[in-house]
């Protein structure tokens, strides 16, 4: 039996209802220069709540209240080798965006906004699916 990798998105959103784009650097091995939502995968054994409070602290500095799942959404990748899971939640955000290394830019838009940037179809499905508040 093969592994199923899981991975974690957040819809992030800020006091005034906008939610929270930040861009993937140049570096990044998937979608440089693309934008993104605060998220990565869940560690062997990790609490998925835990991980997701994990990534969004690592990823934009900023600490969430209400975190709650919203959507998932599984594919198997491109050279058919993995079968990837994604849980999507959503938050609001409390504190100052401190972006890592990971991305290099970040936005607070709307969901019309973020719908016309360049990103992933599974992370506009997510913002498409998500209800404010």
């Amino acid at each position: 039996m093969r592994d199923i990798p899981v991975s974690q998105k957040a819809v992030v959103f800020n006091e005034e209802g906008k939610l929270l784009a930040i861009r993937r650097s140049g570096t990044a091995p998937v979608g440089p220069h693309t934008w993104d939502l605060p998220g990565g995968d869940l560690e062997y054994g990790e609490d998925p709540t835990e991980g997701m409070n994990r990534e969004i602290k690592e990823e934009t500095g900023l600490e969430v209240v209400g975190l709650t799942p919203f959507d998932v959404e599984g594919h198997v990748n491109k050279d058919g080798s993995a079968y990837w899971v994604t849980i999507a939640y959503k938050a609001t955000a409390r504190g100052e965006v401190k972006l890592s290394y990971e991305h290099d830019s970040y936005q607070w838009v709307t969901k019309k906004e973020f719908l016309a940037l360049s990103s992933r179809a599974k992370l506009r499905r997510f913002v498409e699916n998500v209800r404010i508040r």
